[in-house]
């Protein structure tokens, strides 16, 4: 899978995304790191860019409740439905449900094995393979738990 990974917004904290990246990397996948303090246009730009089947949002400042949301509304405005997101950093639990309704298929919190991330990238190739798409804009309530 060719997965981008971002850091939205004004959050400069970035040894959890670049953990990931190297996980998912070592897992055998083409990873795309932002860099810190992209805009969700950037971030977007980035994804077509690259081509990219999945997209990873790492946020640590609290603004994911309105940056992830932003996020998936563009890619499915780009023409992008079919990409896959997932997020990560300190997302509370009474945040997540309307993160799931925007499109994110997984929310990873501090403490995560890196093995259940390479997992849901796994599941995700595997429900592509089969025919169930698990893209932000295809719809669906499926989600990693």
């Amino acid at each position: 899978m060719r997965i981008v990974i971002a850091k939205p917004g004004l959050d400069g904290h970035d040894r959890g995304a670049k953990v990931v990246a190297r996980a998912l990397r070592d897992g055998g996948h083409e990873v795309i790191y932002t860099g810190l303090r992209r805009t969700p246009e950037q971030i977007v730009r980035t994804v077509l860019d690259e081509d990219a089947d999945m997209l990873g949002l790492s946020s640590l400042s609290g603004a994911h409740a309105f940056l992830f949301p932003r996020i998936c509304e563009l890619l499915k405005q780009e023409g992008c439905g079919d990409v896959t997101v997932f997020g990560g950093g300190i997302i509370p639990v009474d945040d997540r449900s309307e993160l799931y309704r925007a499109g994110i298929r997984a929310i990873f919190g501090p403490g995560t094995k890196m093995q259940e991330m390479i997992d849901f990238v796994n599941e995700v190739k595997n429900r592509i393979d089969v025919g169930k798409p698990v893209g932000v804009g295809e719809g669906g309530d499926w989600f990693w738990s």
